[in-house]
């Protein structure tokens, strides 16, 4: 016999709804998640130093589509559909690599050059009614801004200033306080890529709240004791967690980590901060590096997190140490993710069919709710069980 559900209870005041248990699901949600927030804003792709040279270019996945993002002969970023304007083939196959001149579709060779136009195809010469450039590849929007190449698939996109400079800004109290890190000229030591069971959502949610952190971050709240009483930095605007008077650097031991980046102020030092730019975007700060956080939502169950260390050039070039510093994030990120997968299987739940609840401490999480429903229409009786 099977027993239905009791109905919801009227929630406290202390307690805030979350959305219910099919927008981690349903394929219906996810689809239009895919159109209306991935695909209608600013997407942070790639490190623009993977793009090192002319010809060099990496394929993405944002929302629904593959895009291409390469330099020019010029070393200018370009970004397009990667998609053959002959018969629809995909361009580039490969996720990265470099090319010399032009890029060339592997199924009836039609060529195009570093900026998008078409260059040749095969007996392209009897057919001088063809508009090269009207024929080229399909142009995406694009920006570089903290050293990587965000890119926009709406035919007008947001303000990128207002949605990912702005949401900085909004964290931090100004611009100025993340410009001290000089991110864009910053190298990577260290990229890690987690293939995650669970949706985005559940991803970013996690990232924004520390109620747990007392719970599975034993390394980070050494480090970060205010974080142990469960408290959420980013609920603060210009907050930034300070470390432990024993701490000495933002290591997985609490030992030295390198000389503080020279342009941070004196109160940015000994300071965490973390910042979401939604959609897919974390950014964390410290003294002496940076993490870089790029979702890539893949399924309704699936995400692809793709996570950057950044340090002073002259420390990724000495061969320094660098695994005390990049250790601890991993755990963290390790744990994190693991709790999500926990979580994503109770999402088909008939216990989770009205969602659950938020504390006081996660009342912020509801407005990242309020943005998702604001921004992804739901069709009446559709999805919900």
């Amino acid at each position: 016999m099977t027993v239905a559900p009791e109905s919801p209870a009227i929630t406290p005041p202390s307690l805030l709804a979350t959305l219910p248990g099919h927008w981690y699901t349903a394929p219906g949600v996810f689809r239009r998640e895919q159109e209306h927030l991935f695909e209608a804003m600013w997407f942070c792709a790639v490190r623009g130093a993977d793009l090192d040279r002319p010809g060099a270019f990496r394929t993405v996945r944002v929302g629904r589509e593959s895009v291409l993002i390469t330099r020019n002969r010029r070393g200018e970023a370009r970004a397009f559909l990667n998609v053959c304007r002959h018969r629809g083939a995909r361009l580039c196959t490969e996720e990265s690599g470099t090319v010399r001149r032009s890029l060339q579709c592997p199924y009836h060779a039609w060529t195009y050059d570093l900026d998008g136009r078409l260059t040749a195809a095969p007996n392209l010469s009897k057919m001088p009614d063809v508009d090269r450039v009207e024929r080229g590849l399909i142009p995406v929007r694009l920006r570089e801004w903290l050293g990587y190449v965000w890119v926009c698939l709406a035919e007008e996109p947001p303000s990128f200033e207002e949605t990912v400079i702005g949401a900085v800004a909004e964290r931090l109290g100004d611009t100025d306080s993340v410009e001290r890190y000089g991110v864009a000229g910053l190298a990577l030591g260290r990229r890690i890529s987690y293939d995650v069971e669970a949706n985005w959502k559940l991803i970013v949610e996690n990232f924004m709240e520390c109620y747990h952190c007392a719970t599975i971050h034993p390394e980070l709240t050494e480090v970060l004791p205010e974080f142990a009483d469960g408290l959420a930095a980013q609920y603060f605007v210009g907050h930034g967690a300070e470390f432990a008077e024993e701490a000495q650097g933002f290591t997985v031991d609490g030992s030295e980590g390198f000389d503080r980046f020279a342009g941070i102020a004196d109160e940015q030092d000994r300071r965490y901060y973390a910042i979401t730019v939604r959609p897919q975007v974390f950014l964390n700060l410290v003294p002496d590096h940076v993490i870089m956080h790029r979702m890539f939502p893949l399924a309704p169950d699936r995400t692809l997190v793709e996570c950057d260390w950044l340090y002073a050039p002259e420390v990724v070039a000495s061969d320094r140490d660098l695994s005390k510093s990049v250790e601890l994030f991993h755990r963290v990120n390790t744990q994190d993710f693991d709790a999500c997968e926990r979580t994503q299987p109770a999402m088909d739940s008939r216990a989770y069919r009205d969602g659950g609840v938020l504390v006081p401490s996660e009342h912020h999480i509801g407005a990242f709710h309020r943005w998702v429903t604001d921004h992804v229409p739901t069709p009446e009786a559709e999805e919900c069980p």
